[in-house]
């Protein structure tokens, strides 16, 4: 029961945690006079990405077996399917939560059904291409990252570097084309370390991100070892555990992110930050695992690579197409279900 109580206690707080993070990060954008877009692709992805990257890091740099090191592979991986699946299915779903409550509010108050169609399209043409262009840059670096699980030589260890180039590369054009992609100036709602200032002090600002990250940090870790403590009680393997539950549970502050901006009216926000994060998670704990570990892919990896790409190339057509609804985002999650099942006879042959 105590294992229960702690995965509620812990849930809980990284999403309170969640609430005063992205709160300070975008005092912290307006500070450092970035985008808007960039507070969500760079620096709330950053934030909440950095625990797992260190995890990763610890994993295959003091891993006594190749065995242990491999659990930054799993990391590596995991990471992004349940972004592209599980984080843009939930967006999706909060989104249709909203509209329905809304149309049901334009009903009451005016007893006539709202005039707008349910099916809106999220942003208009240039919000979809922006959408789509993380996208573009996360897919092909993606592909690299998986086929080179398949193979092996010599000098793949130093291809890790690359990896950290591409996300070096990534930053620097976030940082300089958010300022020019963006025009108004929002209304920031006040710091909840001084709630009385109109503009609070930047240590403030400082002080409650980092304060934030570090509840947000040991509130995740906490929940991972409680999930892992769960999944035999359940009759699950640690496999299972590991492969289905524990990258829900690492990607929970960016999911908790995405819905507490999607509560607030900031969808392209909310949306920005799961992108920021695929990237990250496509690049850093890559590299690290290339420079650390033989990167070579077991069937069960494997399997989560493809579904990570058909989740990515179904989102990417989409916003292309200028078709992305609330609906049809909340089919992403539909990916790690078909996951879940494929999943099953690969495990079962081990």
């Amino acid at each position: 029961m105590i294992h229960f109580v702690l995965l509620i206690v812990c849930a809980v707080a990284i999403y309170l945690s969640c609430e005063w993070f992205v709160n300070a990060v975008e005092w912290l954008g307006a500070r450092l006079n970035v985008g808007k877009m960039a507070v969500g692709t760079i620096l709330a992805a950053f934030g909440t990405a950095l625990p797992e990257s260190v995890v990763t890091l610890v994993a295959v740099t003091t891993g006594a077996t190749e065995e242990a090191k491999n659990i930054g592979v799993g990391a590596a991986m995991g990471g992004p399917l349940a972004l592209a699946t599980v984080a843009y299915g939930v967006t999706g779903g909060m989104l249709l939560l909203k509209r329905r409550r809304e149309r049901r509010q334009v009903l009451a108050d005016t007893g006539m059904p709202p005039s707008g169609p349910d099916t809106e399209a999220l942003g208009d043409a240039k919000d979809m291409k922006r959408l789509a262009k993380d996208q573009k840059w996360f897919l092909p670096i993606f592909i690299v990252k998986v086929a080179l699980g398949l193979v092996a030589f010599a000098f793949k260890p130093t291809l890790g570097l690359v990896f950290f180039a591409a996300y070096a590369v990534y930053f620097w054009r976030e940082m300089r084309g958010g300022r020019e992609a963006d025009g108004e100036h929002e209304e920031l709602e006040p710091l909840k370390f001084q709630p009385k200032a109109a503009s609070p002090a930047t240590w403030a600002v400082v002080a409650q991100t980092l304060a934030t990250l570090a509840v947000i940090f040991f509130a995740s870790q906490l929940f991972v070892k409680q999930l892992d403590a769960i999944g035999p009680m359940l009759g699950l393997s640690s496999a299972v555990t590991a492969l289905l539950l524990s990258p829900i549970a690492t990607e929970l502050p960016e999911i908790m992110n995405a819905v507490i901006w999607v509560r607030q009216g900031k969808t392209q926000l909310a949306l920005a930050n799961i992108s920021g994060a695929m990237m990250i998670q496509a690049t850093v704990p890559s590299g690290l695992g290339l420079l650390f570990t033989t990167w070579k892919f077991d069937s069960a990896l494997l399997w989560s690579g493809l579904i990570t790409m058909a989740a990515i190339v179904y989102l990417l057509l989409t916003m292309r197409a200028h078709r992305l609804t609330p609906a049809r985002l909340t089919v992403a999650a539909g990916f790690y279900l078909v996951f879940a099942i494929g999943l099953v006879p690969i495990l079962w042959q081990h």
